[in-house]
């Protein structure tokens, strides 16, 4: 590399030289600190049977990383510059057929049509996804008809902490079980803001989710998850009031008999049942 894009003076240095600058709007912020950069790999643990999709290569700090371990890379980037310069950073590996630098939105992407020559291969995700799209990007890798033996990202420290939350607690909620109904989650470690140029306004956390052979519960989906929706969409009303004002259930009456039937108190909140509670609660109610 003719710049160290580890530091604030080589990333402003090959930005300039590309007429490029951090956009704002896209989230980009570009991560300095090696010891993080680290902890991402090993928690990945990328080897020559892998297959890894990187989302939001960046610059290519971690995509040197990935390429040193991985089978094969595929790196998806949206900034079509960004993409430029990786191509020109990246020729040899590319030439190796080592590495793919793709230009395009991971959730518009068939990501399961990219990934099937690799198919022989296991398969991770490894991504620094911007904030405004981390949640919809791990619903869909979670959901995606692919089996990832794990998935490393490094998101906002709110969104981390949501994702990881006990029932009872004030970040546990609909997204926490959205995950939970997908795969393990483990926090791997914390990122504060100055760990990355430009400096992001919130902390960050790297955490490691490992999808699940099946889900935990077998119930129906969509009705576990309206019931979901519906304690979490007005999480200070009791599950009766809550479960009623979304429509299901016949009655309060019914409602707190279902509830009953599932040993849980009739004044109880939506916050304070794990995922199991609420598929005992959905095939009371269906």
């Amino acid at each position: 590399m003719k710049h160290d894009i580890l530091t604030p003076s080589g990333i402003r240095a090959l930005l300039a030289q590309q007429g490029l600058a951090p956009r704002k709007k896209w989230g980009q912020h570009f991560l300095i600190d090696t010891q993080i950069l680290q902890k991402i790999i090993l928690a990945a643990a990328p080897d020559e049977t892998d297959c890894v999709l990187e989302i939001g290569p960046g610059l290519g700090a971690l995509t040197h990383g990935l390429v040193a371990r991985a089978g094969h890379v595929l790196a998806v980037e949206l900034d079509k510059g960004l993409t430029e310069v990786l191509t020109h950073q990246f020729r040899e590996q590319i030439q190796a057929k080592t590495l793919e630098i793709l230009q395009g939105d991971v959730l518009k992407l068939d990501i399961p049509a990219l990934l099937a020559p690799h198919r022989h291969m296991r398969r991770k995700v490894v991504a620094n996804l911007p904030y405004y799209i981390t949640t919809p990007v791990i619903l869909r890798l979670l959901e995606l008809p692919l089996a990832f033996s794990s998935i490393t990202i490094m998101i906002q420290k709110e969104v981390a902490r949501r994702m990881s939350a006990a029932p009872g607690t004030k970040d546990y909620g609909s997204l926490t079980l959205a995950v939970a109904y997908h795969a393990t989650t483990e926090v791997v470690t914390q990122v504060p803001a100055s760990a990355f140029m430009p400096r992001p306004e919130v902390d960050s956390a790297v955490i490691c989710l490992r999808p699940l052979s099946a889900p935990p519960v077998a119930v129906d989906k969509a009705l576990l998850f309206k019931i979901i929706h519906a304690a979490f969409g007005q999480r200070r009303k009791t599950l009766v009031n809550a479960l009623f004002a979304a429509g299901l259930g016949e009655n309060k009456e019914s409602l707190a008999h279902a509830l009953t039937a599932c040993a849980l108190r009739t004044d109880i909140r939506g916050e304070a049942l794990d995922i199991f509670q609420f598929a005992r609660l959905t095939e009371a109610l269906s």
